[in-house]
Order: C-alpha cells, then sequence, then structure tokens
C-alpha cells in the first residue's frame, strides 16, 4: 500500500508542469528544441525544425488574439526562463554568424569593430541561416512583447526582470546596431544577388530592432524601477561607455557647467535601483514557488546571488542588502538628509531618498542660467550690437584665414589671435549670468569633424537608431523616451517628494548618452523633413516640454551647439519644437504674470510656476538672438556687400553655401519663433521692452547692403524676347524618322556663396515688426506709441523704404510695407511728419524734371501715344493705360495716376494716401533721394501664400 502509494507519486520534475496548459508546454517544448540548435547541443534537422517553427508561429498568433493565452503563458516563470535562454542562444548564435565574434550568454556585448568588408563577406556567406535565425528571433521577440500586455501588466513585468530579460532586448539592440550600421558606412558588393541578400538581412536586422523597442516599451509602461534600470542600461552602462571610471571622471561638460562624476552617478542610481526594487505580491508569489521547487538545483537563468529582486522571495538572512521596505502611508514623515560623514555609501544614499545627489548638485547649477536673478530685463543692450557685428566678421574672415594655412602647412602663417574683445563682451553681462560669445577657437578642428549631424564618435545604445530606423519604425523609440520623461506619463512623487520622469529628465541631458541620443533624435525630424501633424513630431514636441518641465532648455540649446554653426541644425529643430509649444502646450493665459515673488527665496517654488519658466525661457532665447544670430548673419551680409563693391575677393568669402543655408535655415526657424511671440499679446510686451525692431532693421540693412534684388523671372515689359541664335537650327516637330533635340544643359547646381540670396528673410523681418506696431486686440488704432518711437529713433524709415522695389527673393514685401507704415503713421505725428516730407521732396523733384531738356516739346504727339502696360501690386495680370492728352509740368507717372484714383475712388483716408505715395519711393544707398522705378516694381501674386 505504502510502495503504491510512493509510486504514484510524481517527482518534483512533474509537479512543475502538472497544472500547465497545453499551450504552455508545447511552446517550452519548441523553446528547448530551439535554445539547443543555436547552442548546437545538437543541431535540429530540417523537419524539427519545420516543427518547432511552426509551434512559435501558432503561439505568437494566439497571443495576438487570445487573451486568456496571454494571461497564462505570461504568470509562468519557465516560460519566461525558456523564452530568455532561446532568445540569448539565437542572439549569440547571430552575432558568431554575422559579425564573427560569438557573444557569451550573461555578459554585455560591446560594440564590434569590425571593417563593413568583412562583415559584408560573411553576410553573404551565411545569409540562409542568418535568415532563418533573424525571423525566429523577431518572432520570439515578438511573444516577449504580447505577454506584456495583459489586465494585470506589473506581473510579467516583475516576472521578466527577475530573470532579466530585459539583459536580452539589449544585447538584441546592439546586435541589429552592430550589423546595420556596418551595412549603411560599407560599400555595397557589385552583383545583384549579393546586395538582394545583404538588403534583406539588413531589412530583418531593423525589424527586430522594432520589435525590440517595443518590449522595452511595453516592459517600462508605468513601471517607476523598470523605467529607471532601462535608463540606467542604456545611457550610464552602454555597451560603448567606460565601465571603469576614476573617482574624479566627469560627463563631457557643456561650457561652464561642471557635468556629474560618473562613478559616483552610476553608484548612486545603483544603490536607487537597490532600494527600489519591490515586486508585486503576485509575482512574489509566483517567484517563491518556483524558488522553494528548485532550491538546490541552482538555476544559473534565475540567478539569486546578484539579482536586485531576489529578496522579494528569499529568506532575510540571504540578503546582500537592506532594501527599503516601508510603504507609501509609513513613509510620509521621511525627509531626505545628506549626511557627508557618514562612510557608508548605501547607507549615505538610503538616508538622501532621492535618486542621486550628485545628479540634484549638477541640476542646480544647470538649470535656467542665473537663477538668482529673476529679472526680465535684457543682459544686452542695443548699444553692443553694432560692436558684435564688426567682432563676428573679424572672426570669420580670421576662420577663413586659419583654414587656409591649415591647408598649407608650408606657410609659416602666425597662429590666429585670440578674441580680444572677449573681456569686454563678458563685462557686459552680470558675472552670474551666462555668456553666448562663440568659441572661435574651437573652429581650430578638423574641417570634416563636423559633429552637427552627429558624424564621429557618439556613444550610447540607442544613438545610432535614428540613422537607421525611418519615422514609422522609430516611432517606439520616441515613446520610450517620452514615457521615461514626461510629468503627466509619470506615477507622481515618490515618498521623498521627488518626481522620478524630472530625475531621468535630468539623467538624458547630464550624461554623454542622453545628449547624444537627444541631438540625433532632433536632427531626424530635419533629415525626414517632417510636419507638425507627424506622430514623430507630436512625441518630440512632448519631450521638449519635459525638458522646458525641468527648466533646462537652455542647457540643452548649449548642449545641441556646433562650433561651426551659427545656429546648428539639432538647434533649430528645437527652436522649431519649442515654437510649436508656444502655440499650444505653452500658450500662456490672460492673466499671465512672469515676475517672480520677491518674498520668497526658494528657487524650487519659484520654478514650479510656469509663467516664470516661459518669461526666463523667452529672455534667453532673445538674449541669443541678439548676442550671436543677428551679429552672426548681419556680419556675413557686410562680408557679402564688400564683395559686391570690389573690395574682396570673392574668392576668400569665408564660408560655403552648405554653412549658409544652415545659417540660413536656423535665422528663419528663429523669425518664425518671433512672429509666434508677437503674435501671442501677453508675450508681445517682451519684445517690446527688449525694442526688438532695432536687430529686425538691422537684418534689413544688412540684405540690403550685400544681397542685390532678384529682378522678375522671364521676359521683363520693356524688353524685346530674345532671339534664337543664327547659328542654331530651329527644332522641328518631333517625328519617327526626326528624334526630338537633347534637352538644354543643366542649370548651375548654386550661385556663388558671396551671392547668396537669403531669400524669404524679408518678408519674416517685415511681417514681425508689423505684428509689432498694430494696435492692441480689440482696437482699429492707434498703432503702438513705443514701437514707432524705437522705429523712427534708429532710422528704421529708410530701411521700411528700402523694401518697396520689387525683389523676386523677397515677394510681397511691398505689401507688408504698406502695412507696416500704415500702423508707424497711424497715431505717430512725428512719423507722418517725416514722411510727407519725403513726399514733397519727390513732387517738387518731378516738377522740375520735366522743365529740363527738350522733353517738353513732345506735347504735341502725346495725345496719339499707344497705350502702355503695368504692374500694380495686389492687381493680378497688367494693366493697360494710356498718358493724357495734356501733359503738364509736374505730372506725376503712370503708375502714380493709377495708384491714386484708385485709391481716391476708394474713399481712402489721407494716411492711406499717403502710404500709397511713399509705395512709389525708394531710398538710394547714396543720397537717400527717392526714385520711382518702374522695372523693379512688378509683383507675382501666383506664388503667394
Amino acid at each position: 500500500m505504502a510502495s503504491s502509494s510512493k509510486s504514484s507519486t510524481p517527482t518534483e520534475g512533474a509537479k512543475m508542469w502538472e497544472n500547465d496548459s497545453i499551450e504552455e508546454r508545447i511552446f517550452c517544448a519548441a523553446l528547448v528544441c530551439l535554445e539547443g540548435h543555436y547552442t548546437q547541443s545538437p543541431v535540429m534537422g530540417p523537419q524539427t525544425v519545420s516543427k518547432s517553427t511552426g509551434i512559435v508561429t501558432k503561439t505568437l498568433e494566439k497571443t495576438h488574439t487570445f487573451k486568456d493565452v496571454r494571461e497564462v503563458l505570461s504568470r509562468n516563470l519557465r516560460v519566461w526562463i525558456w523564452l530568455r535562454r532561446t532568445v540569448s542562444a539565437a542572439i549569440c548564435d547571430l552575432n558568431e554568424k554575422a559579425l564573427g565574434v560569438r557573444s557569451e550568454p550573461f555578459v554585455q556585448t560591446r560594440f564590434f569593430d569590425v571593417t563593413s568588408p568583412e562583415v559584408t563577406a560573411l553576410i553573404i556567406k551565411n545569409y540562409v541561416p542568418l535568415k532563418e535565425a533573424l525571423q525566429m528571433l523577431n518572432k520570439l521577440m515578438h511573444i516577449a512583447r504580447n505577454l506584456l500586455v495583459t489586465t494585470e501588466p506589473e506581473v510579467p513585468q516583475d516576472l521578466s526582470a527577475a530573470i532579466y530579460f530585459d539583459h536580452e532586448v539589449y544585447e538584441s539592440i546592439c546586435l541589429c546596431v552592430n550589423v546595420t550600421s556596418k551595412g549603411i558606412d560599407g560599400e555595397m558588393p557589385e552583383d545583384e544577388s549579393s546586395r538582394a541578400k545583404l538588403n534583406e538581412i539588413t531589412e530583418l536586422c531593423k525589424k527586430v530592432l522594432v520589435t525590440s523597442l517595443q518590449q522595452a516599451h511595453n516592459w517600462i509602461a508605468k513601471n517607476d524601477r523598470n523605467k529607471m534600470l532601462f535608463w540606467y542600461k542604456v545611457l550610464i552602462e552602454s555597451p560603448d561607455a567606460d565601465n571603469n571610471p576614476g573617482p574624479e571622471d566627469r560627463h563631457e561638460s557643456v561650457l561652464d557647467y561642471p557635468a556629474p562624476r560618473s562613478a559616483l552617478l552610476r553608484d548612486e542610481i545603483c544603490n536607487w535601483l537597490k532600494r527600489s526594487c519591490r515586486m508585486c505580491d503576485t509575482a512574489v508569489a509566483i517567484c517563491k514557488e518556483h524558488f522553494d521547487s528548485n532550491a538546490d538545483a541552482g538555476d544559473q537563468w534565475f540567478s539569486r546571488e546578484e539579482n536586485l529582486l531576489s529578496w522579494n522571495y528569499t529568506p532575510p538572512e540571504t540578503w546582500a542588502w537592506q532594501p527599503d521596505t516601508a510603504t507609501r502611508d509609513e513613509a510620509a514623515k521621511f525627509v531626505s538628509a545628506w549626511n557627508t560623514d557618514e562612510v557608508d555609501k548605501f547607507k549615505q544614499d538610503k538616508a538622501y531618498g532621492c535618486v542621486s545627489h550628485e545628479l540634484d548638485k549638477w541640476w542646480f547649477g544647470a538649470r535656467i542660467p542665473n537663477s538668482n536673478d529673476w529679472s526680465l530685463t535684457m543682459y544686452s543692450s542695443v548699444e553692443s550690437v553694432p560692436q558684435r557685428i564688426k567682432e563676428c566678421e573679424v572672426n570669420l574672415m580670421q576662420r577663413y584665414a586659419a583654414a587656409e594655412s591649415q591647408e598649407d602647412p608650408s606657410d609659416a602663417a602666425d597662429p590666429p589671435l585670440e578674441h580680444e574683445h572677449s573681456v569686454e563682451i563678458q563685462g557686459q553681462v552680470p558675472p552670474t549670468a551666462q555668456t553666448f560669445v562663440p568659441d572661435y577657437d574651437e573652429y581650430e578642428e578638423e574641417a570634416d569633424d563636423d559633429d552637427s549631424y552627429g558624424e564621429g564618435p557618439m556613444t550610447g545604445l540607442l544613438t545610432e537608431i535614428p540613422n537607421i530606423l525611418d519615422p514609422k519604425q522609430i516611432e517606439a523609440l520616441h515613446m520610450i523616451v517620452k514615457s521615461c520623461i514626461l510629468e503627466s506619463a509619470g506615477s507622481g512623487l515618490t515618498r521623498y517628494r521627488e518626481n522620478l520622469q524630472h530625475s531621468r529628465c535630468r539623467i538624458l541631458l547630464a550624461t554623454d548618452c542622453g545628449r547624444n541620443l537627444l541631438r540625433e533624435m532632433l536632427v531626424f525630424i530635419a533629415v525626414w523633413e517632417k510636419e507638425e501633424q507627424s506622430l514623430i513630431f507630436q512625441l518630440s514636441s512632448q519631450i521638449v516640454q519635459a525638458i522646458h518641465e525641468n527648466a533646462l532648455i537652455p542647457y540643452a540649446w548649449m548642449a545641441l551647439r556646433s562650433p561651426k554653426d551659427i545656429i546648428s541644425p539639432a538647434q533649430t529643430i528645437l527652436l522649431r519644437l519649442i515654437t510649436y509649444l508656444f502655440r499650444t502646450t505653452l500658450y500662456p493665459p490672460k492673466d499671465y504674470n512672469p515676475h517672480a515673488d520677491r518674498n520668497t527665496n526658494d528657487v524650487e517654488k519659484v520654478l514650479a510656476n510656469e509663467d516664470v519658466r516661459l518669461g526666463k525661457m523667452l529672455n534667453y532665447l532673445y538674449g541669443l538672438f541678439r548676442s550671436r544670430i543677428v551679429p552672426e548673419c548681419v556680419a556675413l551680409m557686410q562680408i557679402q556687400g564688400e564683395v559686391r563693391k570690389n573690395r574682396l575677393d570673392p574668392t576668400d568669402f569665408p564660408v560655403d553655401n552648405w554653412d549658409l543655408e544652415r545659417a540660413k535655415d536656423g535665422l528663419v526657424q528663429y523669425l518664425d519663433f518671433l512672429y509666434t511671440v508677437a503674435d501671442i499679446v501677453p508675450l508681445r510686451k517682451h519684445l517690446i521692452d527688449y525694442e526688438a525692431v532695432y536687430e529686425l532693421l538691422r537684418l534689413l540693412e544688412g540684405l540690403e547692403v550685400g544681397v542685390e534684388k532678384a529682378p522678375f523671372p522671364g521676359t521683363r515689359r520693356n524688353e524685346a524676347p530674345a532671339t534664337p541664335s543664327t547659328s542654331t537650327s530651329t527644332p522641328q516637330a518631333s517625328s519617327s524618322s526626326n528624334p526630338p533635340p537633347p534637352p538644354p544643359p543643366p542649370p548651375p547646381i548654386s550661385d556663388p556663396p558671396h551671392e547668396f540670396p537669403w531669400a524669404g528673410i524679408k518678408g519674416q523681418v517685415l511681417s514681425i515688426i508689423a505684428a509689432l506696431l498694430q494696435p492692441p486686440p480689440g482696437q482699429a488704432s492707434p498703432g503702438n506709441a513705443e514701437v514707432q518711437a524705437q522705429i523712427l529713433q534708429h532710422n528704421g524709415i529708410v530701411s521700411l523704404l528700402n523694401c518697396c522695389l520689387y525683389d523676386d527673393n523677397n515677394r510681397f514685401c511691398r505689401e507688408r510695407t504698406q502695412l507696416c507704415l500704415k500702423w508707424l503713421m497711424d497715431g505717430s505725428p512725428d512719423a507722418s511728419a517725416f514722411l510727407q516730407n519725403l513726399v514733397s521732396v519727390k513732387q517738387q523733384q518731378q516738377q522740375q524734371q520735366p522743365a529740363e531738356g527738350p522733353a517738353a516739346a513732345g506735347t504735341s504727339s502725346s495725345s496719339s501715344a499707344p497705350p502702355r502696360t503695368v504692374r500694380i501690386d495686389g492687381i493680378p495680370g497688367e494693366v493697360k493705360v494710356r498718358p493724357s492728352g495734356a501733359v503738364e509740368a509736374g505730372e506725376v507717372g503712370a503708375d502714380d495716376v493709377v495708384v491714386r484714383r484708385a485709391a481716391n475712388d476708394a474713399g481712402k483716408a489721407r494716411g492711406q494716401d499717403l502710404v500709397n505715395d511713399l509705395l512709389a519711393l525708394t531710398v538710394i544707398d547714396n543720397d537717400d533721394a527717392a526714385k520711382l522705378d518702374d522695372d523693379d516694381d512688378e509683383t507675382e501674386d501666383d506664388d503667394f501664400m
């Protein structure tokens, strides 16, 4: 009886499986076979491979479709263990067949330094097994992703974390980056078959990469511990990061802000992970059951020695550290304290409670510059701009001279001079404020070492992904970053009143890998030209919003700078995202108040005020516009003017078209940002207080000096059409025996750099000036008196009138100028008197002109003069007019007659008539006289937007 009872009792191993469903058993069986196949112990035959593949495919379909299957599989710890073992074996096998180096389980794989031809040859040689293994790895990652979508996702999240499945996700990402980056950088094989094989393997790696990112996103969803662990692995312990930094080694500093110490930041985050590794009760029960049934087995895949979560299901005597077991209610009385006398680092960090004291210390210095002064007064006055323009012009020419001397080392040229005015410029800024003088010593780097597009060494596990995936594939990466740092995606404050979303955002900008990733994600938008409605743009705007919530926009701007660009591509996209946020999420309320409470010294409380952060960010960005953007752009325009006046050889122009295009893109985006600010009534006052019209007028002056106005495209109305050359035969109609003539040669790729047109800049500048001049909302007049006075003070009327002539590079400037002049004269007697004086001078010149010379004798034939055609702004096409039969001395031209008669017929006010008269005037550079130029007074309204 006893023996019968003993024989019927199942073994301990059988007990583990006796309650499993058929899906659990058959899926685990297939995983066991696949692991043996990839570890070659033994290699399966084709029939077994086909059967195992069919089981995995069927399981994938069920996890997609049936919720109950996901619930069952996701709570089986053995399924997770065998899933990790199979994925690990597949990755090791793929590394060997694709890169020639077999990785080891449990060991972090580094980025392999293998040349592209070797990788290409290896991939083509092992094409068939690589394709099969990648397809299987993608299916297994899909299943792991699906198992995290359950009614209680924290259970599978904790189970997968307990067996360190996330390690295989990092390994999968590293494998895909290694293979795809080698394929991108290397030369493609010559034969079509090899190219097709390489492309197919590359596309399969991209699919695995996308699935791995999706699995990581599901694993960290609404789980602060997993978010922090993922952030720690990809930003602190990246495969290409220094794993053994010295005690004083720091991440790369940004300007004058010292970065956090690498080793200290790593240890403090690791200690926080140890303290914050509590599992949910269901996951604890599952792990404890598995631990009790395998206590003597020593399963290496369920490691207990270095497992951060092992204390949840092991006896207290086996704990390597004392975890934080207090609940949220019990910790209400906890207060963060930093004890400098504590020797034990773990106890010191535990008493502090927050993620990292080193991180917080860095953030106190890196947040909004000069946080001790909350006034919004602009640190740099308009009087400093002319001097800055001269300095930028000198520096640009010195940069060109330095580049020339490096190209010809035989020339014994002197080294470039130091910035002799740097002390004076810094003296204009408060000692605690940030200076924005560009460091031109950095131009001494090699010309090809341009890091604005991420070229050269860019550390970080995720950094290379934006260069690999397309916009549809990369969505998971942006969703991961957003989920980790955006405040609205977090779970609130911790027991120590810390916002973990903010802490992870600070880690992103404090570490080298994080800043590199942010740069590549921003440049990705520019490369793919994503619109505001796209998901990638929306996610990126939320990432920038999170940076703003941490008062780190100024730091991010400086971290994204490129010494060879006025505005780097990443900075341009950052500004575009900020502009979008100003129109949407950050739109100020009606009771907008950017001034901090003077009765409090609590910086944290001040920074919690959204209006204060918004005002300080605008103050910072406009300070950059005044101190660097405008001086550098105007300096380039003035150098262009020197070439136009034959004072400088065109070959000595210091920059090329590539640099100019990037400078123009940045300037266009900055002007779009300023127009958005000027269009928002509560923020417009800031630009008026900063005297923004001065920089805008300087831009108009620079364009007038440096850029020649482009004529109307096509045949001019006063010019006969060009006749074909007699040496060229007239092309005949094409037929079967007479093929069509070859197409004409293509036009030049681009104009010389010194003829760069800066197209569209004038229109943007005039739109901003008009927005600043307009009356307050709800009023039709008068114009803004403060802006009117500023324009008169800086002689801005001359710059505005210079925009009246037609310029094909800046269409419809005349209409925008008309609006500016309308608001300028509305309520300003000084402006009206100044402009009326110009019109009177013009009329006197026209009255004296017919009396001089024999032109007055032509009145006898004027009655029979043929009609002529003129162009009038705002009227499509050409208008036919006939000169009057009795032309008297002092009569104005045909264009003025049409414009004035139309104004009188419409019954416009005298102020509008004066504007129309002024639109016929152009200020000449030499003597500021007025001149009517019919040929240049043309407008094309088909391209108006």
